[in-house]
């Protein structure tokens, strides 16, 4: 039996891999005045210094870098969309066959192992670290988009559909062009995101719990690499991770600023603009940085209830005093347009619908890539105990849901106040203010609005707390009680690259890098499905 004071002994039979290799072996331990680090010199130092001369190169060359985060984004997304289409559908694929496989049967930290945290809090911390910002920034608007998009047609120039509708459109039918908008809205935050984070946090939990390995990327690559992974195989695939998981964060950290200074603009008439998403970023940066040092436990964990609390209450408000039949009945109704559309979304070829496949699905597909170390070591983190089978329909199925229903409720209404009500405003908004603009037809507005705000925020700072504690543990050689400064350290660091991204060609320059960051890294997540299935098959299962 294990020690329950570490989550890295297991409890009951587990196949461990055999290596001399000990956690924090190559790390260099320095003590600077009151303050201790114990890093990863390698990875810590390459990462690390590569950040801040990114950081200073884009605050002192803003003007020149716009235009080139805009060009890498446009040809990434352009060119590879195929690729990103293609992988997202191979991991989709992967958790799938897990599910039914007898590989289910397997227990994350051995056969005799429990869970951690109760279903409550695990499904709060996995749901708000994989996209509760995402959630809040395009709930309305990007239902809206799709349904504006579908209803417009379609246009066709040297054979080459060049607007944004999925799938071709709906021209003139409302109804059509509904169902459209919300099958394609659900394909980008409905199985795909979750398979990409499920994938990656079970092999880290995995060769960290089971096999005895570092709590690190590198780890899940041991079938494939061996031994080589503590040399420089494996300490490029951590600063791999280390550049995805503070890339993409701050795409959605950016994302989260730009919608609370447009609601705090709304409800109080505070400026917005680049100095307000500044200052946002700075103050919630020191808002993580409190969570941090409080721990996993004492913060984050709490955050993430707490979010969980508010955004099922504004979920709940939403639909029972908005058009509630239609919200309940479209539930089921976008859920089977999903479905019978999937096929065709998840196409990677021949598409004519090429903007929407590039402009939205490739950029989508980079992004939750990027975010994949993060949010699946996280996941990792609080999924000891569970079996392969139960922790694939939890973080693949059960998020999905609660997507679709989230979607339809405020893109929903957002489309019924629009066909139904005529209500122009809420489509004519900038995408930051949206969600704010939907809100104001309905009853309370001021306070579900400050609402929204809050919820922006809490899940701004759980996201800048949580990728704190998962760069650390990378940076560390997979130790997951480092010294608090480094921590401190990367949160910092996290706010300020999206400071320089915002200074740099504000959401292009947010986009361009979690689409730069999320293309190297999907070669890297391909690979890791082999190295899990290989581990699977090793291990003993329960009964």
């Amino acid at each position: 039996m294990s020690d329950k004071n570490d989550i890295m002994t297991p409890d009951g039979e587990v196949n461990p891999i055999n290596t001399d290799y000990q956690i924090g072996q190559d790390n260099v331990a320095l003590q600077i005045g009151p303050f201790g680090l114990d890093i990863h010199n390698r990875v810590f130092m390459i990462s690390g210094l590569s950040i801040v001369v990114f950081v200073l190169l884009t605050l002192i060359f803003q003007s020149q870098v716009a235009p080139i985060f805009g060009a890498v984004r446009a040809w990434l997304t352009t060119n590879l969309d195929w690729f990103f289409i293609s992988a997202g559908n191979i991991f989709v694929l992967v958790c799938l066959f897990l599910i039914f496989s007898p590989m289910g049967r397997v227990r994350i930290g051995g056969t005799e192992a429990t869970p951690d945290y109760t279903y409550a809090g695990w499904f709060s911390m996995l749901f708000a670290a994989g996209m509760g910002i995402g959630l809040m920034f395009y709930g309305v608007s990007e239902p809206l988009s799709h349904f504006a998009s579908s209803m417009g047609g379609t246009t066709m120039e040297n054979g080459v559909r060049t607007d944004w509708a999925p799938l071709g459109g709906a021209a003139g039918d409302a109804e059509a062009a509904s169902s459209l908008a919300m099958a394609a809205t659900i394909y980008h935050w409905g199985l795909h995101p979750w398979a990409i984070y499920a994938v990656l946090a079970l092999g880290l939990a995995l060769f960290s719990f089971n096999k005895g390995l570092p709590l690190t990327m590198r780890s899940v690559f041991y079938p494939l690499l061996g031994e080589r992974i503590w040399g420089w195989p494996g300490h490029i695939i951590d600063i791999l991770a280390v550049f995805a998981t503070l890339f993409g964060l701050a795409t959605s950290l950016g994302l989260g600023a730009s919608q609370a200074g447009a609601g705090l603009n709304y409800l109080f008439d505070v400026p917005m603009g680049t100095t307000t998403d500044v200052l946002l970023v700075i103050g919630i940066t020191g808002l993580a940085m409190v969570s941090v040092l409080a721990g996993l436990d004492a913060g984050v964990k709490r955050l993430s209830e707490i979010n969980m609390i508010l955004a099922a209450l504004l979920l709940l408000f939403v639909i029972i005093v908005g058009p509630t039949l239609a919200i309940l009945t479209g539930f089921v109704g976008n859920l089977s347009s999903y479905l019978q559309h999937l096929p065709a979304l998840a196409n990677p070829i021949g598409r004519e619908d090429v903007n929407f496949a590039s402009g939205w699905t490739a950029f989508y597909w980079a992004w939750w890539i990027s975010w994949s170390p993060f949010v699946g070591m996280f996941i990792a983190r609080v999924s000891r105990g569970r079996t392969v089978r139960e922790f694939m329909i939890s973080v693949l199925l059960i998020p999905s849901l609660a997507c679709v229903l989230w979607m339809t409720a405020f893109g929903g209404t957002a489309i019924s106040q629009l066909v139904n009500d005529g209500y122009q405003a809420v489509s004519q908004a900038d995408l930051p203010i949206k969600l704010f603009m939907m809100l104001d037809t309905l009853p309370l507005s001021e306070i579900t609005s400050l609402i929204a705000i809050v919820l922006v925020i809490v899940f701004f700072v759980t996201s800048s707390d949580s990728g704190s504690l998962v760069i650390d543990a990378i940076s560390a050689g997979g130790k997951v009680d480092s010294p608090k400064p480094q921590r401190v350290f990367w949160c910092t660091f996290e706010g300020l690259v999206a400071i320089a991204l915002i200074l740099g060609g504000g959401l292009t320059a947010l986009q361009a890098m979690a689409v730069s960051t999320g293309f190297p890294f999907t070669i890297v997540l391909l690979v890791a499905c082999v190295s899990v299935l290989k581990g699977l098959a090793s291990e003993p299962r329960s009964v």
